[in-house]
């Protein structure tokens, strides 16, 4: 439901969690949001239901030199399970536009959360979305990112395993473009005990955009037995074009097990030749390679917005978007 609706019906649900994750001190951009905080949306899942379809909401800006100050609530009870999807885009106009929304999930112990965006926004926009979620004991905490358009993003979802034996994944894509620079990445906070978090994150980068990762974990003194594993891969599409990957690990005990891989390289011309013996031309040869490139991510959908996604990466690569 709409969060007005909910503030005034479910106000017990709502005041004992609203802010508590992402506070107004939490950075200035979340003071901005709250002070201009406006709509949003508001999901609770009872203890032990089962959403079975895909809950949807979607965000759009309309007006020249706006801001959109969005707060999605959303709370899964003890041993629940819920998927739900949001959708963000804006038209073009020939002023800047701000996206400020802030996000905060609240997983229960034994519940299962899964959170999928995909944002098509203009190249006027700056999009500094802000993510958190809290995971109880035996909980899971799933996130799927598809990130396109803006002129500028910074994005970091942020999963903060409270409960022993929690677990986290992230699936995340960015496409960055001409004029673009995409500043994403995750944020894991390895807490309770036996913790697991697996971080799979790709991003393209073409026409002189700038694709920048950045992979942050923390794992605490309590966190004993935590097993994080962090993948990033990058595709540059061109020389003028820019990605880099920045980790930022902080481990405060001995009994963990931590991977971190980071590939950036560029399609092999011998992968691109092969396709165009096949028949192809070469814009269509890198445009397969692409979206194989991306598959792994746009499997995690479901097929309508997976189909949604590829069409979204062949309008960037082709320079359609914006």
């Amino acid at each position: 439901m709409d969060f007005e609706t909910a503030v005034k019906q479910y106000e017990d649900l709502v005041r004992p969690v609203f802010g508590t994750l992402i506070p107004p001190s939490y950075h200035k951009f979340a003071a901005l949001h709250y002070a201009a905080w406006s709509g949003g949306s508001f999901v609770y899942v009872p203890k032990g239901v089962e959403v079975s379809m895909p809950l949807q909401s979607y965000f759009r800006l309309n007006a020249p030199g706006a801001g959109q100050f969005e707060h999605t609530l959303i709370i899964v009870d003890e041993g629940a399970t819920c998927h739900f999807i949001e959708g963000c885009s804006a038209p073009k106009y020939n002023v800047a536009n701000l996206h400020a929304g802030a996000v905060e999930l609240f997983v229960r112990k034994g519940a299962n959360l899964r959170y999928s965006t995909i944002e098509n926004w203009s190249k006027n926009m700056y999009n500094l979305n802000t993510k958190r979620s809290l995971v109880e004991e035996d909980g899971s905490m799933t996130w799927v990112s598809g990130s396109f358009g803006s002129h500028v993003s910074c994005l970091y979802p942020d999963t903060v395993l409270k409960g022993d034996r929690s677990k986290a994944e992230f699936t995340g894509i960015t496409f960055a473009g001409k004029g673009q620079y995409l500043d994403t990445g995750s944020k894991i906070e390895c807490l309770g005990k036996e913790t697991t978090a697996t971080v799979h994150s790709k991003s393209l980068s073409k026409g002189g955009g700038t694709a920048i990762y950045r992979g942050v974990v923390h794992i605490g003194p309590k966190a004993q037995g935590a097993k994080v594993s962090i993948s990033c891969d990058s595709l540059m599409l061109d020389n003028e074009s820019r990605s880099d990957t920045i980790p930022d690990i902080i481990i405060e005990n001995d009994n963990i097990d931590l991977g971190h891989e980071a590939k950036i390289g560029r399609i092999p011309d011998e992968n691109i030749y092969y396709l165009m013996t096949r028949g192809l031309s070469e814009e269509d040869a890198k445009a397969m390679l692409v979206r194989g490139f991306a598959e792994p991510i746009s499997k995690e959908l479901p097929l309508e917005y997976a189909v949604e996604m590829n069409k979204l990466i062949d309008l960037e690569f082709e320079g359609s978007i914006g």
